[in-house]
């Protein structure tokens, strides 16, 4: 089995259903993991990001070139920083 590994930080549930849309597109596997826990009502997204994307460390360096476009997008083409 290909072990899983964190990718990048996502930023908000738009960025997270984005990527994972365009990633399912790509065929590429991952998962997306919240930091959302009802116990702290989501205090840990507002001092680390919504959450995390995983996948295999073969397929980051395309992962990390969707989502700097998706950023890039979402900056109205200005560039994103990197996670």
């Amino acid at each position: 089995m290909t072990e899983f590994i964190r990718i990048s930080i996502i930023e908000n549930p738009i960025e997270a259903q984005v990527i994972g849309d365009a990633l399912r597109q790509e065929e590429i596997p991952h998962e997306l993991r919240s930091y959302h826990d009802t116990a702290y009502d989501g205090l840990y997204q507002t001092q680390m990001g919504w959450g995390e994307l995983r996948a295999p460390d073969a397929f980051r360096k395309k992962i990390l070139e969707i989502l700097r476009d998706i950023r890039r997008e979402d900056l109205g083409g200005l560039e994103a920083p990197e996670s």
